[in-house]
């Protein structure tokens, strides 16, 4: 399914993008066009373009990739994941047996192989497609390179996984940051336009003020995870009880980065949560709410 804005068009993945699925962007201006993130629908049928533009170095949006032999550009911070399958692998933080079969499932799933022609992007940096401009807007915590796109004179940003979902902002890979999250937040809420178009889900969001309503429950999903925690310090309890109890996922969701996810979110908090005075290590490993 294709919606147009102006001169965007949005490529809608299945079940509106949903995760493994992503959505896609076709660019188009009088001298050039380009795809930003070929998800997996792009994968038998992707449509021509002069470049590629990845917003940040995740499976689900560079499944599609393969398609395409024109320049391939990323944030700096993502470039050596996506430069190589390994390095991507190895920036998950997996437990060592669940690499070979992540890796697998990259290769055989969501194609990747890696680009090692891909060249890196600043922010602020600006592509003219003659007519039409995207301009870089770095958007890091979700990952480090992560970045959304402003394309004018449209007033369309895409802002990629920052997706306005119920499940939440996701900074639990070793490259991510909490910090970094909130403050590409507190970006995009200040950029005024048009339309706000998501990688996941909740498609293109039509107006500032609407944008932010749905932001603002976005992040309401981080103080949650703030207040669920400072529940469970009501005694004190070491990184793997909290682990246990889940912050991120719900009980009966297994896979090999579950785990891994749940320890580097908690930890997360936890760190934010002691600089704010409301939480305190008690002894070695085990932490207690402060008040």
């Amino acid at each position: 399914m294709q919606e147009e804005y102006d001169g965007v068009r949005v490529l809608v993945g299945p079940h509106r993008g949903a995760y493994p699925h992503a959505n896609s962007l076709l660019v188009r201006g009088t001298a050039e066009s380009l795809v930003v993130d070929p998800s997996l629908s792009l994968v038998t049928d992707p449509p021509p373009a002069d470049a590629v533009l990845v917003s940040h170095a995740h499976e689900d949006h560079i499944a599609g990739l393969a398609g395409y032999d024109a320049p391939v550009r990323v944030h700096r911070a993502d470039l050596d994941a996506l430069r190589s399958r390994e390095s991507m692998v190895a920036g998950l933080g997996l437990p060592p047996e669940a690499v070979p079969a992540v890796d697998r499932m990259l290769r055989d799933e969501f194609h990747v192989h890696g680009r090692p022609d891909a060249q890196g992007f600043d922010d602020g940096t600006v592509f003219d497609l003659g007519g039409r401009t995207v301009t870089v807007v770095h958007l890091p915590g979700h990952t480090a390179g992560h970045s959304g796109f402003l394309v004018e004179p449209d007033g369309f940003l895409f802002v990629a996984d920052i997706d306005l979902t119920s499940f939440g902002p996701y900074y639990g890979d070793p490259g991510s940051s909490l910090d970094a999250f909130e403050a590409s937040m507190r970006r995009c809420r200040e950029i005024d336009a048009r339309w706000y178009g998501t990688s996941h889900q909740k498609g293109v969001i039509e107006g500032a003020a609407e944008f932010r309503r749905r932001l603002d429950a976005f992040e309401e999903v981080v103080r949650k995870r703030d207040t669920a925690l400072l529940g469970l310090l009501s005694e004190p309890r070491t990184v793997e009880d909290i682990v246990g109890h889940r912050l991120v996922y719900r009980p009966h969701v297994e896979a090999p980065h579950v785990e891994p996810v749940e320890r580097r979110t908690a930890v997360r908090h936890l760190d934010r949560l002691t600089r704010a005075g409301l939480v305190t290590e008690v002894e070695a490993g085990r932490y207690r709410a402060s008040r």
